[in-house]
């Protein structure tokens, strides 16, 4: 499954990704790298406490993004 993740970079340096299709679900990590990792490893446990406790589990995205130069 995909799932977009909004990753930023806050006043201490340190990157904080989160998932506007699940609520609450947000990690951090020094390093662009890491975040990612961690946010992988938040979303696989959103899911599995969904599953755990029968709610319904976001649709996957499908998108693309295009690149325009000016």
């Amino acid at each position: 499954m995909k799932y977009r993740v909004i990753v930023e970079q806050d006043e201490d340096g340190i990157f904080v990704a989160e998932v506007p299709a699940l609520p609450g679900c947000i990690s951090q990590g020094t390093t662009r790298m890491e975040v990612l990792k961690n946010i992988h490893e938040a979303i696989e446990a959103y899911l599995e406490s969904l599953k755990a406790h029968d709610e319904p589990i976001p649709p996957s995205i499908n998108e693309e993004i295009v690149e325009v130069a000016i």
